[in-house]
């Protein structure tokens, strides 16, 4: 498709697609540290083992936390693209111009978050990241500017914020800021840093960008296991977390539109998609996942899961399957519902004309 040329991802482990398996040697790529020194540690938030991609093309456990297909790669499917988005393990070459996919397990706003899993890459760092590709790219098409122009027709999806929450806030015996913050406050202190962070990533020359907002993290089979429903159907709570970030999220796109002219943001609403009735969906099982899982929810090791995944909306203690992901991508690429994106899907968003003055990353 002519009208955008590469599409470039930011996030967890809902988009990683095999960062978080190999940091070992994005240690070497990027200088990637832990605890100040290059002997990064073990994740425990690691899935480059079976069952994890048995519905993958091939069969293969690439480090996508899902029985196959993500939705960022399903998205790209729609978008257009021959092949995947490469992580940015093993992104090189001219490949690069297509588009990295930076996203990690584990990954949140905040530098801590996810700490007690060991490794991971935040969001800080996954930008970064992103700015050793862009000057790699400058090398490729000779400078800065031709990088920019070329960066300019990109379509950025930044989805960050859940682990913040199920890996920070509503985990007190590894972290303080459930005593420091109301959740109406970490909603705030979050927005604040994500918006920081997003005003780097318009400098660095992105032009079209995708916020992806926090989903149903309260009806995760992990949630209702361990903090219980109190008789309702998710764990409320953590729900109300995510909305009361996810109402800034939406908020923060409409002042993104309005100072950043040359640019468009849009919201991508997962909660609200989310938040109908599985059976409509095809869906049989929505309060457990498809295969056994270990200590941190995800499926152990070479154990035989469900057979009818296509009936479940979760796959482990977190991750949806292929069958949501897929759901999730056409109507985040074409919204079934006007609620599902704010102000327009991503198939209008990649449409989009923006003239866009000459700028340089720094």
């Amino acid at each position: 498709m002519e009208s955008h040329k590469c599409f470039f991802i930011f996030g967890d482990s809902l988009a990683d697609n095999g960062n978080q398996g190999h940091l070992t040697l994005l240690v070497k790529i990027s200088g990637y540290a832990t605890n100040g020194n290059n002997n990064v540690l073990d994740t425990l938030a690691k899935v480059n083992y079976q069952p994890y991609g048995i519905d993958f093309p091939g069969g293969a456990a690439t480090g996508r936390f899902s029985n196959g297909r993500t939705t960022v790669d399903v998205l790209s499917e729609l978008l257009g693209f021959d092949n995947y988005i490469p992580p940015f393990a093993f992104a090189n070459g001219s490949d690069i111009l297509k588009g990295v996919n930076y996203a990690c397990g584990a990954a949140g706003i905040r530098k801590e978050t996810g700490k007690q899993l060991g490794a991971r890459i935040s969001m800080g760092r996954q930008f970064k990241n992103h700015k050793i590709i862009i000057s790699r790219i400058a090398d490729i098409l000779g400078n800065k500017r031709l990088s920019h122009k070329h960066l300019h027709k990109c379509l950025y999806s930044v989805g960050l914020g859940s682990n913040d929450y199920i890996n920070n806030y509503f985990v007190p015996q590894y972290y303080h800021t459930s005593k420091k913050y109301t959740t109406e406050q970490y909603a705030e202190v979050l927005i604040n840093q994500y918006s920081w962070e997003i005003l780097r990533l318009y400098k660095y020359g992105a032009r079209k960008v995708a916020l992806v907002g926090v989903g149903l993290i309260g009806c995760t089979p992990n949630a209702i296991s361990s903090f219980g429903t109190n008789g309702s159907a998710c764990v409320d709570t953590l729900n109300i977390a995510a909305q009361q970030f996810n109402q800034r999220l939406a908020s923060l796109v409409d002042k993104l539109n309005n100072n950043l002219t040359d640019a468009k943001f849009i919201y991508i609403n997962s909660f609200e998609m989310g938040s109908g009735d599985p059976a409509a969906a095809g869906f049989t099982v929505s309060n457990v996942g498809c295969c056994a899982v270990n200590e941190v929810g995800q499926c152990k090791v070479d154990h035989t899961p469900c057979k009818n995944r296509t009936e479940y909306v979760f796959w482990d203690g977190f991750h949806p399957t292929e069958a949501l992901n897929r759901i999730t991508a056409i109507r985040s690429y074409k919204a079934f519902n006007p609620a599902d994106t704010y102000p327009m899907d991503i198939s209008h968003l990649v449409q989009l004309q923006i003239n866009n003055p000459a700028t340089t990353a720094t």
